[in-house]
């Protein structure tokens, strides 16, 4: 009763803002936003911050990703990595709001999202779905899409080690044919255009491999988006 109690008076509480405790404010305040969220350009294909006039990174040039596009609200430091933490970790999902917000400022990503026949978001294994309680990446494309949000077109049918310890080359062995379409469902893919969703974009070794899982099947346009972009690989 206490709890309950507990959390009805937090949610009837002005909010203050959790990164300069402004108060009242939005969970991130406006001049929060303007300092740390500010618009970067950003290669086509990966979404790592570039110089204008650059349309792709040299990575990426280099060895094309299966990606059409891929959009990023943020890059991953200070204050997000913190918040994406408590998001992830710290059974705050509410925070899917407030970064699915930031990620909608770009009227591109609001374009590819109404063009998509899907949205799908990067799936967890079912002993980390089990321990976490829900998939972060599907709260961002639940919020991201309400009527196009699907967490059963894929699934990850290897679980697989943290890629936070790997290097590059590793990342990409480390999840190789990890995911696979619902088999009942896979036909249904050709020629669709899919949107795939997660927190966090560091090498995109995870993401490449579920898209590629959609090339396979035929889909027509495959694009990515994400909250956080780190911007040292």
């Amino acid at each position: 009763m206490w709890a309950q109690l507990a959390r009805g008076i937090a949610r009837a509480a002005p909010a203050r803002c959790e990164v300069c405790r402004a108060w009242p404010a939005r969970p991130v305040c406006a001049a929060c936003e303007a300092r740390f969220a500010a618009t970067r350009h950003r290669c086509r294909t990966c979404a790592l911050a570039i110089p204008e006039g650059v349309d792709r990174c040299g990575r990426c040039l280099r060895r094309p990703p299966p990606l059409d596009a891929c959009h990023a609200a943020v890059s991953y430091g200070y204050p997000w990595a913190t918040l994406v933490g408590r998001f992830k970790f710290g059974d705050e999902a509410g925070w899917a709001g407030t970064f699915s917000d930031l990620l909608l400022r770009d009227t591109m990503l609001r374009d590819r999202i109404a063009d998509a026949r899907w949205v799908v978001a990067m799936p967890l294994s079912r002993e980390r779905l089990a321990h976490r309680g829900f998939n972060q990446a599907h709260e961002l494309a639940r919020r991201l899409a309400p009527a196009k949000a699907d967490a059963s077109l894929v699934v990850r049918v290897r679980d697989t080690a943290s890629q936070a310890e790997l290097d590059h080359d590793s990342r990409q062995a480390n999840v190789r044919r990890a995911f696979a379409l619902e088999p009942a469902r896979a036909a249904s893919v050709h020629g669709q255009r899919v949107l795939l969703v997660d927190d966090v974009m560091t090498t995109g070794a995870s993401l490449f491999a579920l898209a590629h899982v959609f090339r396979e099947a035929g889909a027509s346009d495959v694009a990515a988006a994400v909250f956080a972009r780190t911007e040292d690989t």
